[in-house]
């Protein structure tokens, strides 16, 4: 059953992540300023923030395969459906659609395996789903980079949507699904408690930098690094290349608490740091950082990953984490109506060096957080 979603994590982000990163050449190519840039990746974000909790309520009581399969169908058509968009009000509803479905996806994704009770290392376990779900956009990027200088843009999309519908037509059903009758007050009691609600604020901060990922991440590599679509393409494949590898190198490690805990404010610094020098010159010293700032993410996904599954019971855990999904993706949201107006008035080097200072001084956050937590 792991092997099944994992599959289906590569496949999607594959397809779908290596979009958003490189959707915003497009979009500036179709004469989207900066701000409507930001709001559309904003509004990407609108609707997960309503459907996490639905979603999780609907893993924990109801159905997983089900949702997974309509949710793959529906990322599919949009994506064909976004290469024929050219004006910025449908843009905006697609995007609102695409955010949705994959929200959808991640949410119940997440619920099966936090949901899995399979015995095997905690770190092992995470290690390897933060793998797939980085080798998937880490190789996704660079395809699309290629088959962009081939065939441009639009064809990326149709080609990916279509991929999308097939992976829908190839995944069957997930079996040992076990579902409970939960109630709200049930949810309530998991997310109103003080070591809760402080890791909301941790994750919050954290999901800020995405937002800059999303809106001037590729626009930055060209203009200010003088990478060609190729190139920048390879830049971001190759950075989430070592996400991937150091997840699944981490996930290793047997799994100990306090060690955990030391990684993932460790990481978050680093993470940090590497994103405010990646604004460096010359490209290949830029890559350096930015491959420090991935190696972070990656080790820091695990143990997040980890923390939120030690953190909630298997009965509400997918409702409960989607409300958690719903908090980062507010913090993108909100990052990217700050940042993309940012960037693209005063200089795109700008988003990287606040968000970076901001994930350092989230590491002391959370480790003034942490030092009252159990991991």
């Amino acid at each position: 059953m792991h092997a099944r979603i994992h599959f289906v994590n590569f496949t999607r982000k594959f397809t779908f992540i290596s979009v958003v990163f490189l959707i915003p050449l497009h979009f500036l190519k179709l004469g989207f300023n900066g701000w409507q840039i930001g709001f559309i990746l904003a509004v990407y974000a609108v609707a997960p923030l309503v459907v996490s909790f639905p979603t999780g309520w609907i893993n924990d009581r109801l159905s997983m395969a089900g949702v997974i399969r309509g949710a793959l169908l529906a990322q599919g058509i949009l994506l064909i459906l976004a290469a024929a968009t050219r004006n910025f009000p449908l843009m905006t509803a697609v995007f609102l659609l695409l955010g949705t479905a994959n929200n959808v996806l991640d949410v119940s994704l997440q619920s099966f395996f936090y949901k899995d009770e399979t015995a095997m290392d905690q770190n092992r376990k995470y290690g390897e789903y933060t793998f797939w779900m980085g080798l998937g956009p880490a190789l996704g990027v660079v395809a699309g980079g290629v088959l962009t200088n081939v065939a441009g843009f639009e064809t990326v999309l149709v080609a990916f949507g279509g991929a999308t519908i097939l992976v829908f037509l190839a995944v069957g059903s997930f079996d040992h699904q076990k579902f409970h009758a939960v109630s709200i007050r049930d949810y309530g009691r998991d997310i109103f408690r003080g070591k809760t609600l402080l890791f909301v604020v941790f994750l919050f901060i954290l999901a800020l930098h995405w937002s800059v990922e999303g809106t001037v991440y590729s626009p930055f590599l060209e203009r200010n690094l003088g990478l060609g679509s190729f190139p920048a393409a390879a830049y971001i494949g190759g950075g989430l290349l070592f996400l991937a590898v150091a997840a699944v190198l981490f996930g290793g490690v047997k799994f100990d608490a306090r060690l955990n805990k030391r990684m993932m404010l460790v990481s978050m610094f680093l993470s940090g740091a590497g994103f405010v020098l990646m604004t460096v010159r010359p490209p290949a010293l830029s890559f350096f950082f930015r491959v420090v700032h991935d190696v972070s993410d990656g080790m820091m996904g695990v143990t997040i990953a980890v923390f939120i599954s030690r953190l909630f019971g298997r009965r509400t855990i997918g409702g409960s984490a989607g409300v958690l999904l719903s908090i980062q993706i507010l913090g993108q949201m909100t990052g990217s109506l700050v940042f993309a107006p940012l960037g693209y008035r005063f200089g795109l080097q700008y988003p990287f060096l606040v968000c970076g200072s901001l994930l350092a001084l989230n590491a002391l956050f959370g480790a003034l957080l942490f030092r009252r937590m159990e991991y």
